[in-house]
This record gives C-alpha cells, sequence and structure tokens, in this order.
C-alpha cells in the first residue's frame, strides 16, 4: 500500500532537535471524526516537521466510509499524524493525530495508551460521529477539551446546546478554533494543558 507520507519528514534537521532545557513531554492525542482537520492541525502547530501517513481515497471505501459534509475530500489518514510543539521551555507536547473513519479506530487503544489528555474536534455539520470519539476516550480514562473547528458551511450553535448534545459535564472546555491557524490551534493545545492542571488541583472537576 502506498502510503502518503509526508516528504518533509525524511532525514533529521539540527532545528528539530529537542530544545535542551525541555523537563516535561506530555503525550496528546488529536481525535475526531472523519474530516474534521485532526492533520491540519497537527501540521499547523508542529514546531518539527509533521509526519503523516495519508492514502489517496478509493472506490474501496465507497458505502464504508461516511464522507457527508466532506465529499471533496481526496485525502485520508490510515496510521497516524506526528509533530511536536513546546509551550514553553521546559514543556513539550507530542502530538498524535488518530485516523477518523470508523474501519481504522482499532489503532486508537495503542495510540491512547500512555496519553495525559486528548483533543476532540468536532464539526457541527456531523456532530453525531463525535458521540462514539467521547465514549471511546471514555472508556479509557483519557481527559480531553472539545474543538469546534470553523467550517464555512458549518452551522453555529451556542456552547450549552453543543454540551448538551454531547452529554458533557461543566467542566469539560468547549471551545470554537480555526485549525489553519497556527495560534488558534496552539490555544486549544493551551487550553486542554490547562484543563488537565485543573484536574490535578480539584479532581472533582470531572463530574
Amino acid at each position: 500500500m502506498d502510503y502518503g507520507i509526508s516528504d518533509e519528514a525524511v532525514g533529521p534537521r539540527s532545528e528539530d532537535a529537542l530544545p535542551s532545557s525541555a523537563s516535561s513531554a506530555v503525550k496528546v492525542v488529536i481525535v475526531g471524526g472523519f474530516g474534521v482537520g485532526k492533520t491540519t492541525l497537527v501540521r499547523s502547530v508542529s514546531e518539527i516537521r509533521p509526519l503523516t501517513t495519508e492514502e489517496t481515497m478509493t472506490q474501496a471505501g465507497e458505502g464504508v466510509d461516511d464522507i457527508y459534509g466532506v465529499e471533496q475530500k481526496v485525502h485520508t489518514t490510515v496510521a497516524m499524524d506526528f509533530g511536536r510543539i513546546s509551550l514553553n521551555e521546559e514543556l513539550v507536547l507530542y502530538l498524535f493525530g488518530t485516523p477518523g473513519q470508523q474501519r481504522f479506530w482499532f489503532l486508537w487503544n495503542g495510540l491512547f495508551k500512555g496519553a495525559l489528555g486528548a483533543v476532540v474536534l468536532v464539526d457541527t455539520r456531523r456532530l453525531e460521529v463525535s458521540f462514539d470519539v467521547i465514549g471511546r476516550l471514555e472508556e479509557a480514562g483519557v481527559p480531553f477539551v472539545v474543538a469546534v473547528n470553523s467550517f464555512p458551511a458549518s452551522p453555529s450553535y451556542p456552547v450549552k446546546e453543543l454540551r448538551d448534545a454531547l452529554d458533557l459535564p461543566e467542566a469539560v472546555p468547549i471551545l470554537m478554533c480555526d485549525v489553519r491557524q497556527r495560534n488558534s490551534s496552539r490555544d486549544v493545545l493551551v487550553t486542554l494543558m490547562q484543563y488537565l492542571r485543573s484536574l490535578v488541583l480539584s479532581p472533582e472537576a470531572t463530574t
């Protein structure tokens, strides 16, 4: 199978080396349904050349993958995306983007192992695909925040309506983002770190 591994990920560069000041490294998974922007987030925010495993979509996925709302999508992640970002001089996040189609979800358990937290990307045109995603994280005990990615044709809903629809506790952050913009993607990750810190300080916040 011909995987579309990013050409930029071939060969090490000195600027990709981990900063000598880094003292803490955290694994974060980026999850969500098909075509919600997981690969775009990793690419936009990573300070190193991201590793992607994209394959051209073929007729093999017809009738299997739900492409409603993303009919123009021509590539899909089949294993994972990987990137890295330093939130400050000491804290480094390793980002693992999961494949979106349900037929590749068997890979998720391995990607969840060792993850401190997760970002659930949501497209309001296809909110229902997030239900199983959130359920899998809750079963695995991985804390998460929800980031609503901005698409031109996506309807906008108040946060309370989204929280009710996703059946989320008040403590779980929900924020809007545009994963094409580095600052926006970085803000999502910062929110996740702040949420994880709040859980350490006040564990009862999960209920």
